[in-house]
């Protein structure tokens, strides 16, 4: 196991898309590519692929691999990238870490095994994630993401976790600012992000270092701005930023999904693009609401 990585934690990262072609429903590497290197030109800290807005359920391992693989292209040494290697298994998921790592991934995000959410106990989830620990190459981050896992970690899980060298945060998509709270209490040590780009400037000041939110995938610079205003002190430019950015996260990624995530950045320049069956397309009255509701904010990325 190498050691922790001495790499800066803080900032906002965008959890990626993962781009299909229209008509083959493969991988479109090229457009990987290049929303990559556009939204990292917007100033983020890094990104992370395969995770929930990267339709990582519907991706096989070798495509996991080939993006992350093609994202350490792209991606600068100094800026984060992130894999999510959560899978239904401890062994599948200690393999995907470690084709990650292999890959160039400096760190793995790791959601919960839910198919048999109803068997596991806190033991058996503190089991799972020491052993991924103790195997992964690079350093683990604990996912609560129980939109989709329908299992929330509970507080208790990640104190107890809080002990191992190889854990280094976790990331909260729960979208519950007491249970971010408690998260931040139970691991004092971690780097915790937030999931939700609502509660992006409340996790800040609550402590945490950043956030993985997907609406930073088409609002790229002005996610950033409220993180950047936070940090140099002006907690009243923060405010009014964060008021802009709530509504383009509520609207889009939490009403929308996936779909009207990549919808999203097809409005503002980048290439979204299709997602994967069986997930379903946008309907046509909310690619028009989610139109006015950017052409609001001006968010259209200057085309290369």
């Amino acid at each position: 196991m190498t050691p922790v990585t001495t790499r800066s934690t803080g900032g906002v990262l965008a959890p990626v898309t993962t781009p299909f072609a229209p008509a083959s429903g493969d991988l479109d590497l090229g457009a990987f590519r290049r929303n990559i290197a556009r939204l990292i030109e917007a100033g983020l800290s890094g990104v992370l692929v395969a995770g929930s807005t990267g339709e990582a359920p519907l991706l096989d391992e070798a495509e996991e691999r080939r993006l992350v693989a093609t994202a350490r292209g792209v991606v600068p040494g100094d800026r984060w990238l992130l894999a999510g290697t959560g899978a239904e298994s401890t062994r599948q998921t200690i393999a995907r870490s470690r084709s990650a790592a292999a890959e160039g991934a400096d760190a793995v995000l790791v959601r919960p095994p839910s198919y048999f959410a109803a068997a596991h106990t806190p033991a058996s989830l503190a089991d799972h994630y020491a052993a991924v620990a103790d195997a992964s190459p690079v350093p683990v981050l604990v996912y609560n993401i129980p939109k989709y896992t329908h299992l929330p970690l509970p507080p208790s899980l990640l104190h107890q976790l809080s002990g191992h060298p190889n854990v280094i945060g976790a990331k909260d998509s729960s979208g519950d600012l007491q249970n971010l709270a408690a998260y931040r209490e139970a691991a004092p040590r971690w780097a915790m992000f937030v999931g939700s780009g609502s509660l992006l400037l409340p996790a800040l000041e609550l402590g945490c270092v950043g956030g993985i939110v997907a609406v930073a995938c088409y609002a790229a610079a002005l996610a950033v701005e409220v993180f950047t205003a936070f940090r140099v002190g002006d907690r009243e430019q923060a405010r009014s930023l964060q008021q802009r950015l709530q509504p383009l996260d509520k609207e889009i990624v939490g009403k929308l999904g996936p779909a009207g995530i990549k919808a999203a950045m097809d409005l503002v320049g980048l290439e979204g693009g299709p997602v994967r069956p069986p997930l379903a397309p946008l309907a046509p009255a909310d690619r028009e609401r989610m139109a006015t509701l950017l052409a609001g904010e001006r968010l259209a990325v200057a085309a290369r």
